[in-house]
C-alpha cells in the first residue's frame, strides 16, 4: 500500500478524476485547473489526489473490467485501491458507505475472467495489437508493465553554468540524492521526486528537467561551435537549450514552432540558460516563408516530430485513452510532410535527425523509409556510431530505439540522415 488516502481526499480525487475521464484535455492541465479552483487543498492533499488520478489512468482498462464500465469515478478509485494498492476492506471501511461496502465485497469475491492481451496491457485493443505485431505478446506485456510505472526524475546540467559532478555535490548538500545518468554525460537521475522550481540551480539555469532519452537526441544532432542549426519543432525548448549548450552559445540556432504559446513558455527557460545564440521563431506551417529563406543553409536540423507520444505513457497515461487509431494513422502523413520540409534546410553534407517519442513503426521506421525512398540525396548514418563518436556507449542498431524496459527512459526513436556532399 503506497498511498494513504482520507475521506476528503477520496472525494476530491473522484471529482478530479471525473473531469479527467471526459478526455477533452490533457490530464495534467485538467488537474492544474482543478487545483486552482480548490485553493483550500494543501500540498499533501494535491499529491495524494494526483497520485490517485494517475494510478487509475495507468490501470484504467483493468479497473473497468473489474468494476464495470458504467461505474463512476469514485468506484473506479475504490476498485483501484483494492486491486492495485493492496487495500483490504477493513482498511477502506471508514471511507465507505453501506452500499459501497457490499459492492466492494462482491468485487473482491468475484473471480475475474482471463484478460485479453489489451486488458493485460491496460491499453486499447488497437494499440496492443500494433505493439504485439512489432514485438510479440510477451515483450508487449513487459513494455506495458514498464509504461505503467511512474517515471524517474531526470535532470540535465547546463555545461555553460556547471559540470555534472559539481551539480551532484550541490544537490546532495541540499539533501537531494542523485546519480549520474547511464548514457547522457549531462544527465542526473534523482532518487526521488522533488520540487526543483525554486532550487537555486534551477533558477540560475544550471539544471533543467529533461528525460535522459530526450537528451540523447541532442547528441545525435551533435552540433559544433559556429554552425547554423535549426530545431524544427522546438515546442517548449528543452532540446533547443541542449543544442545551444553543445554549441557553446556560438553560431546561430533557430527554434521554430507553429505554437506561439509554446515558444512563450520557452523564453523564461532561455533567459535562465544564459544562451545568446538562440532565435525563437513562430511559423505558420512547415512551408512558412521564413523556412524557405533558409533553404540549404543549415549544418544540422532536428525534427522532433509531433507524434502520438506513446513513449511517454509513464508521465502521460491518459494519452492512450485520448488517441484513436485513425488519428495516429493521420500523423504518418503529417510527419512525412514535416520531415520533407525540414530537409530543404539542410546544406550539402549537413545532418538531419528525425525523432519521435512514439513506439509505433507507423510514426517511426515507416516515415523514415518513405522519406529515404523519395529522397536519394540523403543517406543514413548509424545512430550507434554517432553516439560512440561522443563516447556514449549505447548500441540500439542503425536507428535509436529507447524504451523503459531496456533503458529506463521514455520511449524514443531517432534516425540520423545526411545530405550527400
Amino acid at each position: 500500500m503506497t498511498i494513504q488516502i482520507t475521506a476528503p481526499q477520496l472525494e476530491a480525487a473522484a471529482d478530479a478524476l471525473a473531469e479527467v475521464l471526459r478526455f477533452q484535455s490533457p490530464a495534467d492541465g485538467v488537474l492544474s485547473a482543478y487545483f486552482r479552483s480548490e485553493r483550500k487543498l494543501g500540498q499533501r492533499d494535491r499529491a495524494v489526489i494526483a497520485e490517485t488520478v494517475y494510478g487509475v489512468l495507468r490501470h484504467l482498462r483493468r479497473v473497468r473490467v473489474a468494476a464495470g464500465d458504467a461505474v463512476g469515478a469514485r468506484k473506479l478509485i475504490l476498485a483501484w485501491l483494492v486491486r492495485f494498492e493492496g487495500y483490504s476492506l477493513r482498511q477502506l471501511d471508514p471511507l465507505l458507505s453501506g452500499g459501497e461496502r457490499q459492492w466492494l465485497a462482491d468485487q473482491k469475491a468475484a473471480t475475474p475472467p482471463e484478460p485479453t492481451l489489451a486488458e493485460r496491457c491496460d491499453m486499447p485493443d488497437w494499440l496492443a495489437a500494433r505493439l504485439s505485431a512489432q514485438r510479440g505478446d510477451a515483450a508487449t506485456i513487459a513494455l506495458a508493465d514498464a509504461l505503467s510505472q511512474p517515471a524517474s526524475l531526470d535532470i540535465r546540467v547546463n555545461p555553460a553554468r556547471i559540470d555534472r559532478d559539481a551539480a551532484l555535490a550541490r544537490l546532495k548538500a541540499d539533501g537531494i540524492e542523485g546519480r549520474p545518468g547511464e548514457y547522457s554525460p549531462l544527465s542526473i537521475r534523482l532518487d526521488r521526486k522533488v520540487a526543483l522550481q525554486k532550487h537555486p540551480l534551477f533558477l540560475d539555469g544550471s539544471i533543467e528537467v529533461q528525460d535522459e532519452g530526450s537528451q540523447l537526441l541532442g547528441f545525435l544532432v551533435a552540433p559544433r561551435r559556429g554552425e547554423m542549426v535549426a530545431d524544427f519543432c522546438a515546442g517548449a525548448g528543452g532540446k533547443t537549450l541542449l543544442l545551444g549548450a553543445l554549441m557553446r552559445s556560438t553560431g546561430r540556432l533557430y527554434a521554430f514552432d507553429v505554437s506561439e504559446k509554446r515558444l512563450a513558455r520557452f523564453k523564461p527557460r532561455l533567459a535562465r540558460s544564459g544562451l545568446s545564440n538562440v532565435h525563437p521563431s513562430a511559423i505558420a506551417h512547415e512551408n512558412d516563408v521564413r523556412i524557405k529563406r533558409l533553404a540549404g543553409k543549415m549544418d544540422r536540423v532536428l525534427v522532433d516530430a509531433p507524434c502520438s507520444g506513446f513513449g511517454t505513457l509513464r508521465r502521460n497515461p491518459d494519452l492512450k485513452w485520448r488517441q484513436d487509431e485513425e488519428a495516429v494513422d493521420r500523423l504518418h502523413a503529417k510527419q512525412l510532410d514535416i520531415l520533407t520540409a525540414a530537409a530543404r534546410l539542410v546544406k550539402s553534407g549537413g545532418r538531419l535527425v528525425y525523432a519521435t517519442c512514439s513506439l509505433l513503426a507507423e510514426e517511426n521506421d515507416q516515415v523514415v523509409d518513405a522519406f529515404l525512398a523519395a529522397h536519394p540525396e540523403f543517406v543514413e548514418e548509424s545512430a550507434t556510431e554517432v553516439l560512440a563518436s561522443q563516447r556514449i556507449t549505447l548500441d540500439t542498431g542503425a536507428r535509436l530505439r529507447l524504451d523503459p524496459v531496456s533503458h529506463g527512459t521514455d520511449g524514443f526513436f531517432a534516425a540520423v540522415l545526411t545530405r550527400r556532399a
